[in-house]
């Protein structure tokens, strides 16, 4: 009974636009408990993780009496159609590809709503779901490991045969006892790529990242960026691709197969001197479609302004100067003056005497230190 209402799933899942489905039973997850307890122990969480423990194991703590689990995954482009402008004049920053086009949450929500109406509409009996995209309780790269779509990389991410690792993935937990797919093995073999063109060795090697060194996790903080990772970043101010660009399971990967997700030059890859004075309006309007826009204009500020040091442009310490004089935002402030130090060349008095003005008014502590810092780096091009 249930064998032939998957089958018409699987066909109506085509139609819907999913791009991969693979069914896996309601089990718990329990291998995955000493993992996620060594990893909160050490510290290597990045605090954005579902917090119950037994709730992110065990289907049953979030669903009664769950039978199945359907994971889906939806394709994204690894390469833009059209490329940016180049202009020394105007250096941009860009989003990880993630974050392009469209928020993929809102995509593959409208997806597993689609497909639990079809379910609905064909099942015989009384149905129940529960879906979910990447802020939910269980593991999605875990689901969809154990339901057929892919194997965890070294990289910790989902690889899928088709599509690489450029894949969003969602689950439905339901109550129809589904029969499961087999699960896929990892392929990774000795390769070992993605941790070794990690620039802050976040990979650890078996699938798991330090969250905490991990370059996308950096860019989505609030706080002042660490100087380690500052250079590390480069120009991207959202989310980091590397550990995915090197992997060989994604050459000549690159799928357009749906036009909510296709980037737009000026959202993914803006002019980064333009990104210092944007109004919270302005932001909405340009960023407010992306994945990327979720922690606010503040982070993507900072990483603008840090970019800004990563590729060198002089041009910007006017603009960096009115930051420092004018923004309420300490860590603004404080990574503005860290930032016109780094680009500042021999003998820059009136800099130097603008910093030492600062800190006469500055009453923010990490500002103050920044000023200390930049002073002494100053004074130490002047000898």
């Amino acid at each position: 009974m249930y064998d032939d209402l998957k089958q018409k799933i699987i066909a109506a899942s085509a139609d819907l636009g999913i791009d991969k489905i693979g069914f896996t039973t309601a089990a718990p997850f329990a291998e995955m408990a000493a993992s996620l307890k060594a990893q909160k122990a050490a510290g290597h969480t990045s605090g954005f993780e579902h917090q119950v423990l037994a709730e992110r194991l065990y289907p049953e703590q979030i669903f009664e009496q769950p039978q199945s689990i359907i994971a889906i995954a939806l394709a994204y482009p690894s390469k833009m159609r059209q490329k940016a402008p180049r202009d020394r004049q105007q250096r941009r920053g860009s989003f990880a590809r993630a974050s392009w086009g469209e928020d993929y949450h809102f995509i593959l929500r409208d997806k597993m709503q689609q497909l639990v109406e079809f379910i609905e509409a064909n099942a015989a009996a009384e149905v129940r779901f529960k879906p979910m995209v990447d802020t939910g309780e269980l593991s999605d790269v875990a689901v969809a490991q154990r339901a057929g779509l892919g194997f965890i990389g070294r990289n910790g991410l989902l690889i899928t045969e088709e599509f690489g690792s450029f894949v969003y993935i969602g689950e439905i937990i339901t109550n129809i006892p589904f029969t499961p797919d087999p699960p896929v093995e990892n392929q990774c073999g000795t390769c070992t790529r993605c941790i070794d063109y990690c620039p802050p060795s976040a990979l650890m090697g078996d699938g798991r990242l330090n969250a905490q060194r991990c370059l996308s996790y950096q860019t989505q903080t609030k706080g002042m960026m660490a100087a380690e990772f500052r250079p590390q970043i480069r120009s991207v101010i959202y989310g980091c691709d590397i550990c995915q660009l090197v992997c060989p399971f994604n050459r000549g990967k690159d799928f357009h197969r749906h036009s909510r997700m296709e980037p737009e030059v000026e959202e993914v890859t803006p002019v980064l001197q333009s990104m210092l004075t944007i109004s919270n309006k302005e932001f909405k309007q340009r960023f407010g479609r992306l994945a990327g826009s979720w922690r606010g204009k503040k982070p993507l500020q900072r990483n603008a302004i840090i970019a800004l040091v990563n590729v060198k442009d002089r041009s910007a310490v006017p603009l960096l100067l009115e930051v420092i004089d004018n923004d309420p935002r300490p860590v603004i402030r404080a990574t503005a003056i860290w930032a016109v130090a780094e680009l500042a060349q021999h003998n820059e008095a009136e800099l130097l005497e603008f910093l030492q003005n600062q800190q006469v008014s500055e009453n923010e502590t990490e500002v103050q230190a920044a000023i200390t810092a930049a002073t002494a780096k100053l004074k130490s091009q002047q000898d």
